[in-house]
Order: C-alpha cells, then structure tokens, then sequence
C-alpha cells in the first residue's frame, strides 16, 4: 500500500500522458478516415467541425504535427513508468521483478488505451471526435509550426537515404497480362474471369463516353433547391441525385443516396459533389482517370455546343469492367439488347452500340459519327424515326417496330445480303 501512494504523483503524470495519447491516436485516425462527402458537410456545420475540416486542408502539416505529440507523450509516459520502478527499486519497496512487471504492464496499458482501442473508436464515429480534436489540435499544431520545416526536411533526407534507389516498372503489355493472369491460377473458371475482366479494361479506351453514358432522356435534374418531397419517394435512374445550376438546366451536383443513411428534408443539393465534364469524344478511360484525381463519381458528358447530353458514373465504368458481356441498354432498359426472333431476325434496341452489334452479328459496318442503331438511323433518315419506318445502313437493313416514351426505339433487323436474296 505504501508503495502504491508513493507512486501516486507519477501515476497522476502518466494518466495524463495516457489521455493525451489517446487523443492524438484517435484523432489521426478519425480525421483521416474521413471521406470527401464527411469533409464537406463539416465545412458547413458547427464551428468545431470547421475547424477540423480546415486542418485538413494541409495533410502533411497536421500528420507531421499528430505524430511529433504522439510520440513525444508515448516516450515520455515510458520514461516516467521506468524512472518510478527504478526509485522504488532503489527505496527497497520492490525487488527487480516487481519493477521490470510495472513497467511491461504500463507498456501494455500504453499499447491498448493509448494506441488501439481510441483508433477502433476513432473509426466509429470520426465527425465526433474529428471535432471534439480539433480545437486542441489547432493550438498544439502552432507550437511546433516554427520546427516543421525541419521535421519535413528530416523525412525527406529518410526516405532518401532509405529507399533511393527507386526505378519505374517497365511497361506490361496486354499478352504478358494474360500470361500472367494464367500462371497465377490452375482453375479455368477464374482464368477465364481475370481474363474478361482484363479485356474490358483495355476496352475502356476503345469506347466511347457517348457510346456507354445514360442518355438525358434517361434522367431527371431537380432545380435548387431540392427538398425530399421533390422526390416523391422514388429513387432516380442510376441512384444519383442530379441537380442543375441555380439558373441553368445544366448539371452541377450528383448527390449518391447510397451514401446517407438519413437525408435531411430540404437543401439536398448542399450535399452534392461537383460533377466533371467531359466532351462526347472522350473515352471512358477517360472518364474513369478524371474521376479518380478528382472527387467526383459522375461525369457530364457534353456535345460540340457544350450543352450536356449524358452522363457517367463509376457504377457505369464497374459494371463496364466485371460484366461478361457489357450492354447500355441491358443496363438502362433492363432487356437484352439483341434477341433473336425466326432465323435471319431479330429485335434490337436503339440503344445498342454499333460496335457492339458488329461485334455479335460478326460484320464490319462503314464508319459513321453514330455510335448506336438509333443514331444510324436517324442519320439515315435525317429525322427522326416513326413506327414503320425502314432504311438500310451498311450491312444491316432496319424496320422501326416500336417508339418509347423517352424516344426509346426498338428495331427489326435483317442483314441487307439476305433481304436481297430473299
């Protein structure tokens, strides 16, 4: 018992130090776990969460800054367990055992509530204590902002001096790829899956964006500002939000619904992300390499006059990339593209791409700016399609079956070869 009072003022330092070691963990895990979507929100809430949203606007600063304290306040609480069983040790009131005992155990009390559980806390509820941190963190940054410079240049001679000796990959070819992927595995089934899975990847810079993106008509953009009952319970096409400037019928935000749990009854369209554009042209590697730098999972798509004709997603480019045969109009009009309906015909969508139904009928087509049936056909006819209506365009002869709401045909289709002979 006498022991233990004596070890009373340093327990009370070390408890401190525990504390504030749990707060730097915490929050360097809480604050880097945040997503963009947590970020913006913050940035307009309460004063604490701006705070902590405005910290991360430099990254380096606040890690640096996180990881000077935490390490500082972990070598000083084991120095202080370490200088209290020696002076016990010393008083006679422990035997060496007993000393080397506390100081593991304070180790181990270190490791747990210093380090692991407040980063599996942090990870829970990282807006809370993003917030709770950021006050604190902010004075504590700007005392050790004058030795910043010195912690980063101290990290950058490390790394080169670790690791200096980096050179780039040299450049894989799709063939090596593909060798690769089969010596990786003996089973033929997952062969044959990494192997569609590579080739659409490779087909992400051969289509494009206006040939794989949702067209307008397949969409609906809300007008800031945008409460729930705009949406009148339905989810939209593709699960994304659109809302358009405030004067405009352009697209500015793509608001997920996937992401929320809760949606607050008005002003969604603060919860959106700022959509990319890109021009009809692009290909939907482009895409995809746009929307990985940026924040944005939607892309605009706009023709020659800068007026939006579509848009892409990342579900969009996904599905491109793990669907064995990727459709557009399978994946909008939930039907099969092409079907077959007595020998030498069959019915297809409008919406299916040209390349793909040269692809399947295993014919070469002309070139055209058209990228699906419906546009050669309108090309065709310079107008648009009505029930009934034939052209022939290539190798293939087209007869309008059926017009949609949405402007969504649906097309009997014969090769031109066979309807001359017959």
């Amino acid at each position: 018992m006498d022991s233990w009072l004596l070890l009373a003022p340093w327990l009370g330092a070390m408890t401190v130090l525990l504390g504030l070691s749990a707060l730097f963990s915490g929050s360097e895990a809480a604050l880097f776990s945040l997503r963009p979507l947590d970020r913006r929100l913050m940035a307009a809430g309460a004063p604490a969460q701006r705070v902590a949203a405005r910290l991360l606007n430099q990254p380096e600063r606040l890690l640096t800054g996180i990881l000077f304290w935490n390490l500082l306040v972990n070598l000083t609480f084991f120095t202080l367990g370490s200088v209290a069983a020696l002076h016990l040790e010393r008083l006679e009131r422990w035997n060496a055992w007993q000393a080397s005992g506390f100081v593991a155990g304070s180790l181990m009390v270190l490791i747990f509530i210093g380090e692991v559980l407040p980063k599996s806390l942090a990870v829970i509820a990282p807006q809370q204590l993003s917030a709770f941190a950021s006050l604190p963190l902010t004075l504590l940054l700007r005392v050790v902002d004058p030795v910043m410079p010195i912690l980063r240049r101290i990290n950058r001679v490390s790394q080169r001096v670790i690791w200096p000796t980096f050179q780039p990959e040299q450049y894989l070819s799709t063939a090596d790829l593909e060798r690769a992927i089969r010596l990786s595995s003996s089973d033929d089934a997952i062969v044959q899956q990494e192997q569609a899975v590579l080739h659409n990847i490779v087909e992400l810079s051969a289509i494009r964006a206006d040939e794989w993106m949702r067209p307008r008509s397949q969409f609906e953009v809300f007008q800031p500002p945008v409460s729930l009952a705009d949406l009148k319970g339905v989810v939209p096409a593709g699960g994304y939000l659109l809302v358009s400037e405030p004067h405009s019928h352009e697209i500015a935000r793509a608001i997920r619904l996937d992401d929320f749990r809760e949606l607050p009854a008005n002003h969604l369209e603060r919860l959106g992300d700022r959509v990319s554009y890109l021009p009809w042209c692009a290909t939907v590697a482009d895409a995809f390499e746009q929307m990985a730098q940026g924040e944005s999972s939607v892309s605009a798509i706009v023709n020659e006059y800068g007026e939006t004709i579509g848009v892409l997603t990342i579900e969009d480019i996904l599905e491109t990339v793990f669907t064995y045969a990727p459709s557009r109009s399978k994946r909008l009009l939930d039907r099969n593209p092409l079907h077959p309906i007595e020998p030498g015909r069959w019915l297809v969508a409008g919406m299916m791409s040209l390349r793909q139904l040269a692809r399947r009928m295993q014919v070469e087509i002309p070139r055209t700016h058209s990228v699906t049936v419906a546009g050669v056909i309108q090309e065709a006819m310079q107008r648009l399609a009505l029930a009934g209506d034939e052209c022939t365009w290539g190798p293939f002869h087209f007869r309008v079956v059926e017009v949609g709401e949405r402007g969504n045909l649906i097309v009997e289709l014969r090769l031109a070869a066979t309807e001359e002979e017959s």
